[in-house]
Order: C-alpha cells, then structure tokens, then sequence
C-alpha cells in the first residue's frame, strides 16, 4: 500500500515511516525542510516538499492535495498539526484519511477549550484558573504553567516561579487573550497515545518518560499501561465521537494520573509497538474504513530510548557529558539496558545512523552548538494562534 505522512520533520513522521515501511507499506512524505529525519532513511522512499505549514495551511493543503492526486497514494496519514485543516473537509482529499469532525477536534486543539472538556467529563486534570486580564494574571499562584491557547510542542507555555517573571507575562498581555494558568503536579510524565474508530477505542497505550531529553522530549520511555488510563480514553473518544488518533499528555501523580494537554494525532508509536500495540497499524486500518477490533493492553515495563534527544541534551553538561552518553548507548549500560533505539534504528536501515554520526561529531567538536542543531522543524509543522484563526474563519465560511 502507497502511504503519504503529512509531515516530515518530526520525531513522530520517522518512528511512523519505520513502522508501516518495516510492515511492508511504501512509505512517502511530505517536507518543507531543507533536511529531517526523514530523508536519512531507507523506510521513506521519497520526500515532497510542500509550503511550512505553520505559516500558510491553506497553500499547504493545496500543495498536499496536488501530490496525492498527481502520485494516487492510497492512505493520507497525519502525523503532525496538519490534521487541523484537513479536518475542515476530509472528503476533498483524494486519499483514504481518519480525522476527527471539526467539532470534536476543535474541543481538543485549544488548550483552554481541552480545559473545559477534561473538567466536563470528570477527568482529572492539575488545578487551573483562566486569565484574561494583567489583574489576574498577577493573581496567580505559584509557580505555575501559563499557557496560550494553541501551541505546539511545549511553545506557548512558560513555567513561572517568581513575581518578576510573572510581572513580563502580565506586562505582555493584550485585550481579548485568555490564558490557562495550570499548577505544578507531583509525578514523572506519562504520553498518552490512542486510535478511534467512530468513538471505539481500538488502540490505546501509555509509556512513562524515565529520562527527558532536549526540548522536553522523551530520550526514555517505559510501557506503563495503566488500567485508568484506558477508562478515561473510552469516556473521551466516546464524548467526542471521535475518529483517528490522539494524545496526550499526563502527570502520573499519587493519586493517579492528571491530564494536562491533548492533541489531535499520533505521538511517536515505536514504545507502543515494542510493548505489542500496533498504533500505525491501527490508523491506517480506520483510515480505509475497517473497523478492526480493539487491541489488547501493552506489555509493562518495555524500554525503548531516543539517543539523539538524550545527546543534545548531554551537551548542555560538556563534551564529557556527550561521550558519556555515546558509551553507555554503545555498550547498552546505564538507561541504555534492555532499551530499543526508536529514532534511528539501525537493524536493516544503516542510513538511519547517519544523522547519529553528524550529531554525535558536531557535539563532540562544539558542545555549546546543541541548540543551533535542534533546528526549526517545530516551526514547519506548528500550528500558529494566526494559522488557528484562519482555518477557524474559514470553518465558520463553510466547506474548504
């Protein structure tokens, strides 16, 4: 089967491409990168540069739309933002796709509109206020997590501790903002991952984040699939009738876990599938309308590691700190035991170590270069408060 990945840039597009290529798809993408992941693997066979999506979805969608209908793909797969605007009107895209209605996804997309959903059905969520004023911005306890409405991959959101900082924030606020002001919970962070089939939970996982790597990513993970969890998806995905993927993301605290984002996609599904839930699997069967039965629960206690997330991240300690870490990854010691590479796996997919390679060196030779490397794919994928507006317009305008 031809599958088109809307996304080339993100940590989740690679794992994804891994994932379908290894269970015999053809995998393509597509890119507005000058290079990611993508392209230094064996798993995707071509790379379609489109517009950033961040700046213009609707050029975007233009752009996708031609090269499915040019490249007749069997399945569009969205694995980043862009589920936002092909939302709007699914039957326009020229490949089988699994989105949810707008309506449903637009609960979900806003984290001030997620607030209220999550308070709505009684799922447990960190203690939070709304601000829309300098006033009550000021008012707010702390520290806090003060959040824009949209915003993607920790954007948007600022941790705030102290008066003075909390002061900059009230200093920047301008007429008609609302922000979520979220407290602190006590917990390692659990990612959430899930597929619906009309509002059936067909698949469904959580993994804890044992070690964080560069801009909040998870350089380890381990499977914990925890029996609330699943409760808690089936009361949402039903609530919203929802079809497709999504995440989110949790606080596994004393007295459970406490939701505090969610997010209309697929989240890096290798942990998943390493646990025994084949979440990619289970999209692309929605996605062509099948309605597949539910999965089993995951295998506790699997490990699986990001190493280029925990080198940028080592960087931030020196040049030993880097080669620490590529010493343990050799040797699998440390984190590194009994763990599975997820991002650039190398059985069968020697390419995939090339950016290793190119990382590894650049951080050996110049440590203080880590953030000039994280580069800006966030910002080809990220779905802007002004993109958000927009595709909002041209919801309440009518079909695409």
């Amino acid at each position: 089967m031809r599958i088109l990945l809307s996304d080339g840039s993100g940590l989740t597009s690679r794992q994804v491409a891994t994932v379908l290529a290894r269970a015999g798809h053809t995998v393509e993408v597509l890119d507005s990168a000058g290079f990611a992941l993508t392209h230094a693997t064996r798993w995707v066979s071509r790379v379609h540069r489109v517009p950033p999506y961040g700046r213009d979805p609707f050029a975007w969608l233009d752009a996708a739309t031609a090269i499915l209908r040019a490249g007749h793909f069997d399945v569009l797969l969205p694995t980043q933002e862009q589920v936002a605007v092909l939302a709007l009107d699914p039957e326009a895209v020229p490949a089988a796709l699994a989105v949810p209605d707008f309506a449903a996804l637009r609960r979900v997309q806003d984290k001030l509109s997620a607030a209220e959903l999550l308070t709505e059905l009684g799922l447990p969520q960190p203690a939070a206020t709304v601000a829309s004023t300098r006033e009550q911005l000021l008012a707010a306890p702390l520290p806090s997590y003060v959040k824009r409405p949209i915003g993607t991959a920790s954007t948007g959101v600022r941790y705030v501790d102290g008066l003075a900082e909390l002061r900059v924030l009230a200093d920047g606020i301008d007429p008609g903002d609302r922000l979520l002001v979220q407290r602190p919970a006590p917990g390692p962070l659990l990612m959430v991952q899930a597929v619906f089939d009309a509002g059936r939970l067909i698949a469904w996982h959580s993994c804890r984040r044992h070690r964080e790597g560069s801009n909040g990513g998870a350089s380890g993970k381990t499977s914990e699939p925890l029996p609330a969890i699943e409760r808690h998806l089936t009361r949402l995905g039903a609530a919203l009738g929802w079809h497709g993927a999504l995440s989110a993301d949790a606080i596994l605290t004393p007295d459970g876990p406490r939701y505090i984002d969610l997010n209309p996609r697929i989240v890096e599904p290798i942990n998943a599938l390493a646990a025994g839930v084949d979440l990619a699997g289970a999209l692309v069967a929605v996605s062509l309308g099948q309605h597949p039965p539910a999965q089993p629960p995951g295998r506790p206690g699997i490990r699986t590691h990001q190493l280029l997330l925990a080198l940028t991240a080592a960087a931030a300690r020196g040049r030993g700190a880097v080669a620490r870490e590529l010493a343990r990854a050799l040797t699998h010691t440390g984190p590194y035991r009994d763990s599975t590479e997820e991002l650039t796996p190398l059985r069968g997919d020697p390419r995939s170590g090339l950016p290793l390679a190119y990382l590894s060196g650049s951080l050996l030779a110049r440590p203080g270069g880590a953030n000039r490397l994280r580069g800006g794919a966030i910002g080809n994928y990220a779905l802007t408060p002004h993109a958000w507006h927009n595709i909002l317009a041209r919801y309440k305008a009518g079909p695409v």
